[in-house]
This record gives C-alpha cells, structure tokens and sequence, in this order.
C-alpha cells in the first residue's frame, strides 16, 4: 500500500466513511474513536465513585460476559489487582467456590451489560440481589441508556454509568465498561486515558501504528496466514482474542486469534504485544482496535456485527424451552477427529467446566498439539461471547473439542424455571447442535 493510499484510508476511517468496509452502517459503530478523550471529561466522576465505593466495600464483582469481561479481567491480571473478581461463568461450582472467599457483607457487584438483556449476567444479579437482601447501595450498573437494566437498576435504587451506545461490546475497553472495575481496582485512569488519546493521535497518520498492524494481519490473512499468534503478555491475547475472532470472522472469512501458540507454521503469522509496562495498556487497547478495523477493510466484511452469535443463544433457548434436562453424554471419536487433522485445521477446545479446573485441560491441549495445528481453548459460556462468532461465521476449518464434567447440586436461578446447573447444560448442548447444524467436526467429552 502506498503512502497516499494509507493516507487515504486513515482519513476515511475517521471521516466515518462506511464504505472503507461493506458500506452497511460502519459508521453508526465508531464512537470507540473518540472515546478516550470522552472519557477524559469523566475521571474525577469515577475516581470520586471509586473511593467513595472502596472506603464501604473491600471486594468487587463483575458481573458480566464477552466485552463486558475481558477487558476488566485482563486489566486485573495486568496490575495484578486483588479486590476485583470475574464473574463469567454460569457453572454452579464456580458460584459454590464464590461463598468461600466472599464476604457479601463488604461486597459490591458491578453489573455490566451493554444490551443490558444478558441472560447470565441477569441471571447472575437476581442472584446475588437475592442474596444480599436486595440493597441497592451494593450494586452498580454499567449499561447503555434505555436499556432494560437501567431501567431495572434506577428501579432498585442502583447508581448507574451509561456506555456510549455507538460502541460496541469488543470495543468497549476504554469506556465505562473497563473504565469503571478499572477506577474501583484504583488503576491510574490519568496514564490510561492519556496513553489512549496519544496513540489515537498517531493513528491519524499515514505511519500510524494501527494501520500497520491491520495492514500485517490482513496481508497475512491474503497469504493464507489466518492463525495470528498473540504472546502471553499481561493476559492481553484474552481481551485480544475476542476482538479478532467476533470483528472478522463471518462471511466464511476471519483471523483467527491464537493467544500463546507458536507462531512458526505455514498458517501463521505473528503480532506484537507492546507492553512495556502495566499503564501502557490504554493505547495498546486502542491500537488494536484501529488495527482490526484495518484488518476487516481488507477482508471486505463489517467488523462491527456479529451475526452468528445468535444461533448458539436461540438454541439454547429452545433447549431450555422443551423442558428437558441434557445430559451432556460423550458424543463422537476424538481420536477420529484429531487424525484427520492438519493445517489450515485448527482445534478448538470448547470447555463448560468449573473454571478452577482449567488445568486438567492440559493434557487435552498437549494431545492436540500433535497435529501441527494451532489449538485454541475457552471456557463456555464465556468464549460463546468472544470466538463463538468466528467459528459459526468464519473460515469452516475448525474442529471442535466440547468438555464437559459434573455440575453437581443445582443452585436455583430466581424467577426462573430452571437453575444454573441446567443453564449452563443447555449452554453446551446449544452450541453443540448450532455448530453440528452448521456442518463443523465435533465431539464430546467428559472429564
């Protein structure tokens, strides 16, 4: 690409120029561009809400799911915050594991959703709503205004933070959807933002460093290099991951995000991580998002929709509407699909576990290696929120590793017909049906 045509591009990306993609409402999608100067006008209203929440309250909980979580979550392991806890999973055990650790007494929940309709966020609020004696004073809303939940929430006497509704969940890092858990884990939002709002400067050049990252990671995909391998750095491949898979996997098409693998293969290519240290995270935040908006106007799709992502949640609602229970049985060799494989393959280790035993994974994931393919793996119902987009709507090489194990006792959902345990079963069984339906390789197993 040229220097006038990078020039070019860039001044039509900010211009709002819907046709630097597909031309079908890109732009109403763009307010993540201006969004760290916005934020600028609201650090002291949320440092002063921060302290104020911090001197009541000494532990916080997110209650949320996709964009809402991965940015909250990677900024804590980034800093290596304690007070603030992820709650992404509808596993009971995890919520089991929950009571161990948490004094709800000191505790206040962050209660994040964009749609402000998330079934496992909302889930997760009644839940706790119930348990804390339904005292508004212990939770805050972080949601788009008109939503369902602001609503719910001024009802129930909430103090509520209003996202941009111009942006999406992926591209929601730097507004009140990571901004808020960011001020409560008391981060630097001065650095944050600061950092932000200087590399959205330099992404106004023809040298700017998001053009040449999407401009790297689409090359590579024309290439034939779709896997794009993050480094492990500060967790960031978590937040990243999402970004990729749900903004450019659809139309068959996609990139798929390959956090910590190896990035030597016929079907890979590599992108860096520029963390020099934790406060940088704000412009790395930003250049990536340039970046794979970059990325989509080469791939020619919108990296602003998500139209498969709904398939898995409509099936899991008509699972849940039959009434019946699944029982997640072992389903399909995996020794049959594992031999079949090679690149441009990838294998994709979808588990609806209790999250603490993540590392009986290993094994599974070891095994997978042997193939010479890229081997990505996710916690459900999470990574349904983050790569489920890219495996229905992208490229149809993937081969898919459902784990499932023992939910044990239910825990009742309240105002619902049906618990945790059975949620997170239909869940599974949901996914399994919309990725078979759509023909994908897929089986089942137990740990």
């Amino acid at each position: 690409m040229t220097v006038a045509a990078r020039q070019e591009l860039v001044e039509r990306i900010w211009a709002r120029d819907a046709s630097v993609w597909t031309n079908s409402g890109e732009e109403m999608w763009l307010g993540w561009l201006d969004e760290p100067k916005r934020m600028q006008e609201r650090v002291g209203e949320l440092r002063e809400f921060a302290d104020e929440a911090r001197s009541s309250f000494e532990l916080f909980v997110l209650l949320g799911m996709g964009g809402s979580s991965l940015a909250p979550e990677v900024l804590k392991r980034t800093f290596g915050a304690k007070n603030l806890h992820v709650l992404d999973t509808t596993h009971p055990a995890m919520l089991r594991h929950a009571e161990e650790f948490l004094d709800l007494s000191r505790t206040m929940f962050i209660v994040s959703s964009k749609s402000g309709t998330t079934l496992e966020t909302r889930s997760h609020f009644d839940y706790y709503w119930e348990r804390v004696g339904r005292d508004g004073e212990q939770f805050v809303a972080v949601t788009d205004p008109g939503s369902e939940l602001e609503h719910l929430a001024h009802e129930r006497g909430m103090r509520v933070f209003a996202g941009e509704p111009t942006i999406g969940g992926r591209y929601s890092a730097l507004s009140p959807f990571g901004l808020v858990p960011a001020a409560l884990m008391d981060i630097d939002l001065d650095r944050l933002l600061e950092g932000a709002v200087q590399m959205a400067d330099e992404c106004r050049a023809d040298m700017s460093p998001g053009l040449s990252l999407g401009q790297d990671l689409g090359d590579g995909w024309r290439a034939g290099r779709d896997k794009v391998c993050i480094p492990e750095i500060g967790s960031f491949g978590l937040w990243a991951e999402q970004l990729i898979a749900e903004s450019t996997g659809k139309q068959g098409k996609g990139l798929v995000p390959a956090p910590g693998e190896s990035p030597y293969g016929p079907d890979r290519q590599s992108a860096d991580v520029r963390l020099p240290e934790p406060g940088a995270i704000g412009a790395e935040f930003f250049r990536w998002e340039f970046a794979v908006a970059v990325a989509g106007s080469i791939l020619e799709i919108n990296p602003f929709d998500q139209p498969n992502v709904q398939e898995a949640k409509d099936k899991t609602k008509e699972v849940l509407a039959s009434g019946e229970d699944p029982q997640l049985t072992a389903e399909g060799s995996l020794d049959d699909l594992l031999a079949g494989a090679q690149p441009p393959n990838y294998v994709a280790i979808q588990a609806f576990i209790d999250p603490m035993r993540e590392r009986e994974l290993q094994p599974l994931i070891d095994l997978a290696h042997e193939t010479d393919c890229v081997v990505t793996h996710g916690l459900g119902p999470r990574y349904l929120h983050s790569t489920g987009q890219l495996q229905k709507g992208g490229p149809p090489t993937g081969l898919f590793v459902q784990v499932v194990d023992d939910t044990g006792p239910e825990i009742p959902i309240p105002g619902r017909d049906f618990g945790f345990g059975r949620l997170i079963r239909a869940q599974a069984e949901g996914d399994f049906q919309s990725l078979r339906g759509l023909g994908r390789k897929i089986v089942r197993v137990r740990i």
